[in-house]
């Protein structure tokens, strides 16, 4: 007797998600509890367990369908019962010679013609190195492309590029032009991706959106984290970082300028006496916000290990809906990729985000006129002008600034 496996709940006010990756095939073994399926949300992805240990007997829906909370994906069989459908070919099927080359060959078109099954994080790195995925040989099982076999592939194909060509081509035969091949390919966008521009452009077109600039001295903060480093790592297992220090410089400017962490509901503004930060962390399908949660009233070491978590579990698509619910400001951290400045995007309905960006050696002028080289980094905070004036908002940022160039602030409250 065969055991529905159903779409579970997916979280408040959530009632779809599309099929991103079967992690089973039809005729595998399968234990209680143990993965089948990915599920892709408007935030993040799922993973559907197996409800009981036997055979997965069959897919009722496809990669890219969108089901419905408690539709049926798949079925499973008692593993006391038939053979899985693999061992049953294998059963019945006559031996045969192996074949003749022509037939070799055909067997390998008809192979070519299949659709590839790919996970979006293979699909992604098929696209950022632009190479043929039907020429390549999957390891992963039944023939899978993992993506290790994309990265090996690319790495191939760049080798070959860079191999000077031993053949000598006589002078005086005209070379034709050689047109490279050019390919296209359409992949359909994930929900979270379609999640991400429908916020995004609904921020452009709701909010008046403005941002101010500044830079920070990150001298100060730099060498307390050289200082203090491995006393911090020693006490409480984690390595401090520069987040902890821009989290708690956000928590000092929002206690004194409120509107930067408040949000427009309707025709009210509506004031939040606590601060619970996003964070932009980048995730293999996209950029997913995790909260953390009373921000204001954490240490340091607190701060650090939420973050390090949270980023952990990105990539590991294990982030729950609840972690992403929320946020009254975010912090969006672009430096760790090598941007210079940007203007990031408010995360409705929220009305302030501030961007930082890397940290570089620049000549600064200093109080006594003299020129050093110091390791600046420019902030840049987005804000909606419909509820916090150009005022307030410059007047948040420097004391961000202040805090990170003198975080000695940080501590006595200041």
């Amino acid at each position: 007797m065969a055991t529905d496996v159903q779409v579970p709940a997916l979280g408040e006010s959530i009632t779809e998600a599309t099929l991103g990756e079967w992690l089973k095939q039809p005729g595998d073994a399968v234990g209680r509890d143990e993965p089948i399926a990915s599920l892709e949300t408007d935030k993040v992805a799922i993973e559907v367990p197996s409800p009981i240990a036997g055979v997965l007997q069959e897919h009722v829906v496809a990669v890219g369908d969108t089901i419905e909370v408690g539709a049926v994906i798949a079925r499973i069989g008692d593993s006391k019962g038939a053979a899985p459908a693999k061992a049953e070919a294998a059963k019945v099927a006559p031996t045969k010679a192996a074949p003749a080359p022509v037939e070799a060959k055909s067997a390998a078109a008809d192979s070519d013609s299949q659709p590839l099954t790919l996970s979006p994080s293979v699909r992604r790195l098929v696209l950022e190195h632009g190479v043929d995925p039907s020429k390549i040989k999957g390891s992963g099982r039944d023939g899978r492309l993992t993506k290790d076999d994309v990265l090996a592939a690319a790495k191939a194909d760049k080798a070959e590029a860079r191999e000077p060509s031993m053949e000598r081509v006589e002078p005086a035969a005209a070379v034709p032009a050689v047109t490279g091949e050019r390919r296209e390919e359409r992949v359909r966008m994930t929900r979270l991706r379609q999640t991400i521009a429908k916020r995004l452009k609904e921020a452009q077109d709701t909010a008046a959106l403005l941002t101010t600039f500044n830079d920070v001295d990150m001298t100060a903060v730099m060498d307390a984290r050289k200082q203090y480093k491995e006393l911090f790592e020693k006490k409480h297992g984690i390595r401090l970082g520069f987040m902890g220090f821009f989290v708690k410089a956000a928590c000092l400017a929002l206690r004194d300028v409120p509107s930067v962490n408040a949000k427009i509901d309707g025709d009210e503004i509506v004031y939040h006496d606590y601060v619970d930060v996003s964070v932009a962390v980048s995730a293999p399908n996209g950029l997913v916000v995790p909260v953390i949660r009373n921000a204001d009233q954490m240490t340091f070491a607190q701060i650090e290990t939420t973050i390090a978590d949270f980023g952990q579990r990105a990539k590991d698509g294990a982030l729950s809906m609840d972690e992403m619910r929320g946020g009254t400001f975010t912090i969006s951290n672009g430096g760790v990729f090598g941007s210079l400045l940007s203007t990031p995007i408010i995360n409705p309905p929220q009305s302030a985000v501030l961007g930082m960006h890397r940290i570089e050696q620049r000549p600064v002028v200093m109080p006594d006129g003299s020129i050093a080289a110091r390791p600046m980094m420019y902030l840049a905070m987005s804000y909606d002008h419909r509820l916090v004036d150009g005022r307030e908002a410059v007047t948040a940022l420097v004391r961000m600034k202040e805090a990170l160039e003198d975080p000695m602030r940080l501590l006595i409250d200041l």
